[in-house]
């Protein structure tokens, strides 16, 4: 996956075409109510971000969003408007071989459909093709926690990343929502609904770790609605990230947010990147991201050493 490459012209075009129609018209398999059986999990081995003579210093960014109530409304903003600054802002501060995988995020407790996985991938089309693979179920529990532990237990278990295993740089994993984590995952759930044929209790700490093995990870708050500055969300992810905890308060932000974190994890000045955004939006994520700095992300468990 991931060997074609990034057009803006092309995606100027899909977005036109998206224009003016409603969200289940987009994400087609919401009239079915029903996950697409290509980004279900079960019997998943492993999601590759690959190296090519089009990519050949390829970076993996996995994307996974909450498609639980409200934040619904995320893929359809990145579908219509977002995708083309995403992939623009990165390439423009020298992040020159993107290859993003789209995921979704439920409530592994409730939702039917809690976790879908598309592939890493570079070009315009097979990126608009993931994201509207997407079923938006629009379901949760109502407990204030949805289960983005499982895009980590994804990260830590079922990639393989050529930026990690040829070159010893790290993958970026981000997940987006509202609401805190669900703190375990149980075994049944893994082998009904991943597959697993021996599978054992985890805890989000546990999955936590194992991606952070090969990926820099962060979670994006989004700041608006029900839970705006809910403090039992807020500790949650503090206490579990820290300053990998990203609060943003406009949603609309979400694309540009996701690719100055990389940069500026890559050295680029945060300024820089801001100058080229619209106001408002950079203003956005410059709160969002005023504890993202390079040499402030060291993993302890690396013995305080930063990796790229």
């Amino acid at each position: 996956m991931g060997y074609s490459s990034w057009s803006n012209d092309a995606y100027s075009h899909l977005s036109a075409s998206k224009m003016g129609k409603s969200g289940d018209a987009i994400f087609t398999n919401n009239a079915s109510r029903k996950a697409s059986d290509k980004m279900h999990p079960k019997g998943i081995k492993f999601r590759e971000s690959r190296d090519s003579d089009t990519h050949p210093d390829s970076l993996a960014v996995s994307v996974f969003l909450d498609v639980t109530g409200s934040m619904g409304k995320i893929p359809e903003v990145l579908v219509k408007e977002k995708l083309g600054a995403l992939m623009n802002t990165l390439i423009a501060h020298q992040i020159l071989h993107p290859q993003i995988l789209f995921g979704a995020i439920g409530d592994h407790i409730s939702d039917s459909y809690s976790l879908q996985i598309g592939q890493f991938e570079s070009g315009t089309e097979e990126l608009d093709k993931w994201l509207t693979e997407i079923y938006i179920e629009g379901g949760g529990g109502g407990q204030v926690m949805e289960s983005y532990l499982l895009a980590w237990l994804i990260a830590g278990r079922h990639t393989s990343l050529d930026c990690f295993e040829k070159r010893g740089q790290k993958g970026f994993l981000f997940t987006i929502g509202d609401e805190a984590s669900w703190d375990n995952v149980s075994k049944d759930w893994l082998k009904n609904y991943m597959g697993y044929t021996q599978p054992e209790d985890v805890t989000d700490r546990q999955l936590l770790d194992e991606a952070l093995r090969s990926h820099h990870v962060f979670h994006i708050h989004v700041n608006e609605g029900s839970y705006r500055d809910n403090p039992m969300v807020l500790n949650y992810w503090k206490n579990i990230l820290g300053e990998r905890l990203i609060i943003l308060d406009n949603y609309q932000a979400i694309a540009e947010t996701i690719a100055s974190t990389v940069a500026v994890i890559y050295g680029v000045d945060l300024k820089h990147i801001l100058a080229s955004m619209e106001t408002d939006i950079a203003k956005n994520v410059q709160n969002a991201l005023i504890n993202i700095k390079k040499d402030t992300l060291a993993d302890k468990k690396d013995g305080g050493v930063f990796k790229l």
